[in-house]
Order: C-alpha cells, then structure tokens, then sequence
C-alpha cells in the first residue's frame, strides 16, 4: 500500500510505502490522472518503481523532486528504460541524480553555453553500449523537452547509466576516465605517435585500463605475471607500462601491484606494434 505524496504529472507520482517506510517514485501512463496527495493506492501494476537518491544526504525527496521540473524525472525514466533494453538490470537508484544533470544540462543548452567534457572521447570507447543509450537519451530530451544537448553533455550522461550498472559513483568513474585519458597520453609522447581509436588494440588497452584501475581501487590480485618475459623481450615497452602504472598509483592514491606492469605491457605492444606478438 501507498500513500502519495506529490502527483508530478499524469505520469509520476511520489509516494511513501507504507510497508518499507522508504519514499518512491511511481511512473507509467496515466498513473498520476486523477491522484491526490495523501490518497491510499495499492500496488499499480505495469508501473516503474524509482527508489530515491538524492545529492544531499540529508535532504528530503519531496525537496528534491520540488527542485527539479517533472518533465525532466519522466525523461530520466524514459532514459532507464531504454536502458533496460540493452541491459539485464539497471539500478533505479540513478533516477533523480539523472534528472537533476539533464535539468542542467538543458539550461545549460537554453542560454547556449557548455561545460566541456574532454574525456567524452574516451567515455565513448569505455563504455560504449552506455553511450549508444545516452545518444537516444539525447533524442528522448529533445523530443519531450525541447532542448539539444551537447556532445560533451551525452557523455556525461553516459557515466550516470553506467553508474545504474554498478557500484561506481559518476564522479568515480569520471576520475577514472581522467586517469586512463593521461595514461594514454603518456603512452603516445613515450613512443612518439598517436594511437589509432578506431583498432581493436586501442579498445582492448582502454578496456584493460579500466579495469586495472577497478582492480587496484577494490584491492584485487590478478594471477598473471608476464614481467620477466616482457622486459627481457620488451625493454622499453616495460619501461613505459612501469611508467603509466606509477602514474596511476598516483592518480587513484593507491598502490598499484607490480605484476599489472607487465599485463599492461602487453597491450601497449599490441597498440604501438601489433605484429610483435
């Protein structure tokens, strides 16, 4: 049983869950047609249920859904169905923080300015079914609100849907991004030339980046160790993954674990020189 809070639209409602005590967020076609506040409702079958995440702690979900315009919280649901699409399970969790950053980013496209997002390149090969959802967000903003947004806002976007896709908050994951960005950098000024973004080498050092980065921040040991082969074989290869691994370690403000030098090395020469191995 519910007892609404709000009626946002015909569409969303926000309610308490008497059995849980917790506050939601109901959506679905007419769901909100004829609501009240303070009205008892069962169960509504076919709706979407939004548990409630705010970016205060302390702040109430009524204050936050008052802060931000319905038309945006029924375009992140859309956005997290679409999601769910290509995705077995997309935590709810992401609605209102989506909500808040395309309020934002649509004002931001209003009064015609941007925040530049340099790492969208990178965000577009990192997480590249999250970015394929984001561009149709883009389509579902303009369609139900009238604004454009950037390229630079989708990928940005594109971090909140992989944050509906694991534990990892959107400004970790941004850091991370920025941490792999450099590291790609350091790589193409140690060897003298510009990596190719559209081989499949490049997609696999960025992806093995990546997750080098989770495994050092949760503390995991990966079980190879390929350091004698690579600097026997690979001299300067090792050099550089030595390098880039002391520069993460820096980066995420934790110790990276000197087997990942010679893992990482072996993708860096697939990257720089494919036919060596």
């Amino acid at each position: 049983m519910y007892r609404i809070i709000k009626v946002l639209n015909n569409n969303g409602i926000l309610v308490y869950h008497n059995e849980t005590g917790k506050e939601q967020i109901l959506m679905g076609n007419g769901i909100g047609f004829g609501k009240k506040p303070m009205q008892q409702i069962e169960s509504m079958s076919g709706a979407k249920v939004y548990s409630l995440v705010t970016r205060r702690k302390q702040q109430s979900a009524l204050k936050a859904v008052n802060g931000i315009q319905p038309g945006f919280i029924e375009a992140a649901g859309r956005i997290i169905e679409e999601a769910e699409k290509v995705f077995s399970k997309v935590n709810h969790d992401i609605l209102l923080p989506m909500a808040d950053h395309i309020a934002l980013a649509s004002k931001r496209a209003k009064e015609n300015r941007q925040i530049p997002n340099p790492f969208t390149p990178d965000i577009r090969v990192l997480f590249s079914k999250e970015y394929t959802v984001a561009m149709r967000g883009r389509d579902i903003i303009r369609e139900m609100m009238g604004y454009e947004i950037s390229d630079d806002e989708v990928g940005f976007l594109t971090l909140h849907i992989h944050a509906g896709l694991s534990d990892e908050q959107v400004s970790v994951a941004l850091d991370t991004t920025r941490v792999i960005n450099e590291s790609i950098r350091m790589i193409e000024k140690e060897f003298g030339k510009k990596l190719s973004e559209e081989s499949l080498a490049y997609t696999r050092l960025m992806s093995h980046l990546y997750y080098m980065a989770a495994r050092t921040r949760n503390d995991e040991v990966t079980n190879v160790d390929f350091n004698d082969f690579i600097f026997s074989n690979y001299p300067e290869t090792g050099r550089v993954a030595k390098k880039v691994c002391a520069y993460m370690s820096e980066g995420l403000k934790k110790p990276v674990r000197k087997e990942e030098i010679g893992f990482l090395a072996i993708h860096i020469q697939r990257v720089i020189s494919p036919e060596t191995l």
